[in-house]
């Protein structure tokens, strides 16, 4: 592999050693957002982006923004970064690497005495996982202007998100709105397996999958377990799992296309969970992702069409599924995702495109500007683990794609402001 031999791999893994060392005693790695420990975690980050040559601040959104005039800032805002919280026994690199690599990407920039027309930020977005008050993005949503207002009123421990924003130095009433921003990347660990397997070193990421939650009500009826025949039952989870079943197999063959899709019976529940009841009711809840649109309708259709069929071989009541929340897909920029494989060229990196199945800031980014990210390998594709593993050499060659882009894309937008 060819790696730019300004961006420094024991750089890179001292950096993330040092961050990972911020956690929780006990519990490695959590460093959740809105906690003493994620306000350590952003002083230590303040430091090393000054440190890089970057003016900190925090916007509105409660983001940590180090900014690196351009030669030219009325061109706008090209932005790199990724988040820095962990969820609960989480790991140490899932938004850390993306951080970090940004962070390289400055550092490589000054020690090559290069500084761009446009300016360069560095961002680590608030609360990206799923925070103590029960949402995710929240920076990131805040800056693209699709933050929820009714968010701002949701509690923890007597608290509430608006106060908790102001706590990480944010004004939960500013306008954090970018409208200078020309282009965002970020970085990720891939959390998956594909990359190892297939021993490539890049991931340029086509599309992140829109996410669609269904919950699906079972009612049958609770009797004796010991004294109702089993012809006579209306068992509630007999059916579910008829349901759940169905879910696999219709989610295993749309993930046959050529689209990523994957659908997962997440929430269980039953009632009265009882060894000597048939179960009366049951409650699901379930996680579908699509990359392809069309996927995720087929994928509705065809449930809605299994549960009526399954209803009627039980005799249980089932309800209609029901949409709790539908996103849609989020492709990443064509011309992002050229510069991006033309950089992996560039620094030698074994590539190929794939999709994202979980969630990332790119995607409200890409609300408000043109947007992509780039997957590394992670060990065995292991995340939201303690086990959760990326080499610093595989972080190092992502950050010198990064680092290509970022100038190639400083030259490309000038000829389409």
């Amino acid at each position: 592999m060819i790696l730019n031999s300004k961006v420094r791999t024991d750089r890179i893994g001292s950096d993330i050693d040092a961050l990972a060392a911020i956690t929780e005693p006990g519990r490695p790695w959590t460093r959740r957002a809105f906690t003493p420990m994620f306000l350590e975690g952003r002083k230590w980050l303040e430091k090393a982006m000054q440190a890089a040559g970057a003016v900190t601040r925090i916007d509105a959104a409660g983001n940590l923004i180090g900014t690196i005039p351009g030669k030219r800032p009325e061109l706008g805002t090209i932005m790199v970064g990724s988040h820095s919280d962990t969820v609960p026994d989480g790991g140490r690199f899932d938004g850390i690497a993306g951080v970090i690599a940004a962070l390289e990407v400055a550092r490589a920039l000054r020690d090559q005495g290069v500084v761009l027309d446009h300016t360069l930020e560095v961002v680590d977005f608030l609360a990206e996982e799923v925070s103590i008050f029960g949402v995710s993005c929240i920076g990131s949503r805040g800056m693209s202007g699709t933050r929820p207002a009714e968010w701002l009123a949701r509690e923890s421990d007597g608290t509430t998100l608006e106060q908790g924003i102001t706590d990480v130095g944010g004004d939960a009433h500013g306008d954090a709105v970018r409208r200078d921003i020309k282009a965002f990347l970020e970085l990720h660990i891939e959390q998956g397996p594909v990359l190892q397997d297939q021993k490539l070193d890049v991931g340029v990421v086509s599309a992140i999958a829109g996410i669609t939650r269904i919950e699906i009500i079972v009612d049958g009826r609770a009797d004796h377990a010991g004294t109702t025949p089993m012809g006579s039952r209306k068992d509630a989870l007999t059916t579910a799992s008829w349901i759940a079943l169905g879910v696999e197999e219709l989610g295993k063959a749309l993930a046959s296309g050529e689209g990523h899709f994957a659908a997962t019976v997440g929430e269980f529940e039953m009632s009265p969970n009882a060894a000597n009841v048939v179960p009366a009711r049951v409650r699901m809840l379930i996680d579908a992702r699509a990359e392809v649109r069309e996927d995720m309708l087929r994928f509705i259709d065809e449930l809605d069409k299994g549960v009526v069929a399954i209803a009627e071989k039980t005799g249980v009541t089932v309800s209609t599924p029901r949409l709790v929340s539908d996103n849609p897909p989020t492709p990443g920029d064509a011309e992002l995702i050229d510069v991006l494989e033309a950089a992996c060229e560039t620094a030698g990196a074994r590539h190929r495109r794939m999709a994202s199945g979980a969630g990332h800031d790119t995607a409200w980014m890409a609300r408000i500007t043109k947007s992509a990210m780039i997957f590394v390998p992670c060990v065995d594709g292991r995340s939201h683990s303690p086990d959760e593993f990326a080499t610093s050499d595989d972080i190092a060659l992502g950050a010198a794609v990064l680092l290509d882009a970022v100038k190639a894309l400083d030259t490309k937008l000038q000829g389409t402001e």
